[in-house]
């Protein structure tokens, strides 16, 4: 095994294992380490957009997650409230026409064994102590296999996609920006005989459950509630499930009491605060959640790793490959990522409270009473239209004219009321 490499990876699952791939594809001489063994598990919503399957597409492993079983979801139930909307968007330009929930045991391993066949030298069970430095440059890691010897390892490139607690980004003293406190706790948990397909359901009283089938014929269910109420919803956390989904749907409640029922244990999740981190820096990238983190909610954690994957390996091969020095190239790649990231991060901090403000109120109730809006909804679900147009001043004032929505409750613009 060589100790020296172009690029060490530094956690191997939705953003580290597809990396490392792509620049091994690249011909790089590439080194990922984790401390976990695959399969492994880790909480996560399962779910990948449209635009995230895109991407496992064009990496050739998108035949592979589908040949696990995973089921395809072809029709999707939101709620907000008393405001519904049903459907699927349309085609999306590669021809995918589902979207899939693959549990993380399965996917993982998928990606760790790819990035493996495409070159990458891949440790599992290591889990790095410290970060090697030359003056105030990242030169490469130490850490070790269980209680096995310390080992050393150098590289031009050193990328964080270790999570939310980022040994990288505390390491190089990564400052965070843009943040805000997380709203709310999840529990989830995987249930046999639950057959209602795809659903987001938030109700009134701050207060939402979510479920969609996954592999092995189990389907996921969580709820989520505002975090002040942890400590007694966890006192007994199947009948808050029961509690939560009887009230924001009773005839589902009624089935999930019938033929629901639980197989494993429950995840309890406290997420972390919202961030953009900075993410580059001499010798070092962030990636994933250890770059960006965002209320789970809108469940684009997986797609965005993939997205943002892409997006630096192909700024690495820039730095790399000498056509643009290193340190351009990835301020070029936080640049870029902030900005294609800016409308879903707004989108998710501004609906992941549980209660509409009034602006996105009035945008979904219109979408509602619209065919062609809501299967832009749905489209930008996806991942696959535009926010700028969903969320277009003059697309929204056609709509609401079309849908003869009233005067007074048109949040034409976030800032304003056109009544």
């Amino acid at each position: 095994m060589r100790n020296m490499y172009d690029v060490i990876v530094v956690g191997t699952r939705v953003a580290g294992a597809p990396l490392a791939m792509l620049l091994a594809r690249k011909g790089y001489r590439v080194l990922a380490v984790d401390r976990a063994s695959f399969p492994s598990d880790t909480p996560s919503t399962h779910y990948i957009h449209q635009a995230g399957l895109g991407f496992l597409k064009s990496w050739g492993l998108l035949d592979e997650v589908v040949a696990t079983g995973v089921p395809a979801i072809r029709h999707l139930n939101f709620s907000y409230t008393d405001i519904v909307i049903k459907g699927f968007a349309d085609t999306a330009a590669d021809g995918i026409d589902a979207v899939y929930c693959p549990r993380r045991t399965v996917l993982d391993k998928i990606l760790v064994e790819a990035a493996g066949n495409s070159g990458v030298e891949v440790i599992q069970g290591f889990t790095v102590s410290e970060l090697v430095f030359e003056g105030d440059r990242v030169a490469g890691i130490r850490g070790a296999i269980g209680d096995g010897a310390e080992q050393e390892f150098r590289a031009e490139l050193v990328i964080g996609a270790d999570g939310s607690n980022s040994l990288v980004a505390k390491a190089v003293g990564a400052q965070e920006y843009e943040g805000s406190p997380a709203a709310c706790f999840v529990y989830y948990s995987y249930y046999e005989g639950v057959d209602w397909g795809m659903q987001h359901r938030t109700g009134f009283g701050e207060q939402q459950f979510a479920s969609w089938p996954t592999n092995d014929d189990l389907a996921l269910v969580a709820v989520m509630r505002k975090r002040d109420r942890f400590r007694e919803f966890r006192a007994d956390p199947d009948a808050g499930v029961q509690e939560i989904v009887d009230q924001v749907d009773p005839e589902i409640g009624a089935r999930l009491r019938d033929t629901g029922k639980r197989v494993e244990q429950f995840r309890p999740m406290l997420y972390p605060d919202n961030y953009r981190r900075a993410s580059h820096g001499p010798g070092w990238a962030l990636v994933g959640d250890a770059a960006y983190h965002k209320d789970p909610f809108t469940g684009w954690g997986i797609t965005d790793a993939f997205k943002y994957a892409q997006l630096l390996a192909d700024h690495v091969d820039e730095g790399l490959s000498g056509s643009r020095p290193m340190d351009e190239a990835l301020a070029e790649y936080q640049r870029e990522r902030d900005a294609q990231s800016a409308s879903t991060y707004e989108l998710t901090l501004s609906i992941s409270e549980l209660s509409l403000t009034p602006y996105y109120d009035s945008v979904f109730r219109a979408t509602s009473l619209d065919a062609d809006y809501t299967k832009h909804f749905f489209g930008l679900i996806a991942g696959i239209y535009s926010p700028d147009k969903y969320f277009g001043e003059q697309e929204l004032a056609a709509l609401y004219e079309k849908v003869d929505f009233p005067a007074a409750a048109r949040h034409v613009s976030k800032d304003g009321v056109t009544a």
